[in-house]
């Protein structure tokens, strides 16, 4: 990151925080809700908020859909991804273009949200199936490489020009993946292993000191995000719950998604505060209030 990025930043951070503030009793935190009814398939995945508000989720009623749903629940067709093309995690970068893990293609697409049209921003034949994308500050993408056939997995940086960089090649079943707040971390877990690595991010992008942050002694893990104050947020697929965990690895609290396989969460509503969830058994997305607005809705706000 940059020096001259950091007071702004800062600020940033300060002023979320103030506005942020939830009065005690005010509001029922936690407590999770349907959002839609079961139009989607067991492929349910994504999610990501636009500048408005509105979520992107995979697999709407086919598997190649991406639905966009309102604040209010209402989902639509937003296109059909082209050939044979399945999406599964979405991420927004800061110029609001949508970026989407193709793991049949090998591919991370790109969509022009004016024009819908979509491209292949990267491509690696190496790859097993993208799963999961997280997005730094400076435009990289970062990429989760399961095969789960063999339970191992791989890890990839993707420069803002689209160039793929293998960064691990030993990983377990590479899943939810997730950049700190401060643009220096890098969180990785896996599935089958059931732990969150941490990796430090360096000047360019690449990756080094992989260390373990958190393991788990049951049930799965699938997409997990921070929020402004770095606390990650981990769906526990099987579990059918989120846990909340603390930047020095202390489990929170966990929340009930009223369905057993949670496969990945985003943040967003007016005030950033909103968690969305998609789960697979009931074939929907979900919703609940958080204390603290999400670190991808923060950066709508710069």
């Amino acid at each position: 990151m940059k020096p001259y990025i950091l007071l702004p930043c800062l600020f940033l951070h300060a002023s979320l925080a103030t506005a942020a503030t939830v009065a005690p009793g005010s509001e029922k935190l936690f407590v999770a809700t349907a959002l839609t009814a079961g139009e989607f398939t067991d492929g349910i995945e994504g999610p990501a908020c636009d500048r408005k508000g509105n979520v992107y989720c995979v697999s709407f009623r086919h598997a190649r859909n991406i639905a966009r749903i309102s604040p209010k629940g209402k989902a639509v067709l937003f296109l059909e991804l082209p050939g044979e093309s399945w999406g599964n995690g979405i991420r927004f970068n800061p110029a609001g273009d949508m970026f989407i893990a193709d793991y049949t293609g090998h591919n991370v697409l790109k969509v022009d949200m004016k024009s819908k049209q979509v491209s292949v921003f990267a491509h690696n034949p190496a790859m097993n199936q993208p799963n999961d994308l997280a997005i730094a500050p400076d435009g990289t993408l970062y990429a989760s490489d399961p095969n789960w056939k063999n339970s191992t997995g791989q890890l990839w940086r993707i420069t803002t020009d689209g160039r793929t960089h293998r960064e691990s090649a030993d990983m377990g079943t590479s899943n939810g993946i997730e950049v700190s707040p401060d643009g220096r971390t890098l969180y990785v877990n896996e599935s089958v292993q059931r732990n969150v690595w941490q990796f430090d991010i360096t000047a360019d992008g690449s990756l080094k000191n992989k260390r373990l942050f958190k393991r788990f002694d049951d049930f799965g893990f699938d997409g997990m995000r921070c929020d402004i104050d770095g606390n990650l947020y981990i769906t526990r697929h099987g579990k059918g719950v989120v846990v909340k965990v603390s930047p020095q690895g202390v489990v929170l609290r966990e929340i009930d998604v009223l369905g057993p396989h949670p496969t990945n969460i985003c943040f967003g509503g007016r005030d950033g505060r909103t968690a969305y969830v998609t789960e697979a058994r009931e074939k929907r997305l979900v919703q609940f209030r958080v204390d603290r607005p999400g670190l991808e809705w923060s950066r709508w706000k710069r």
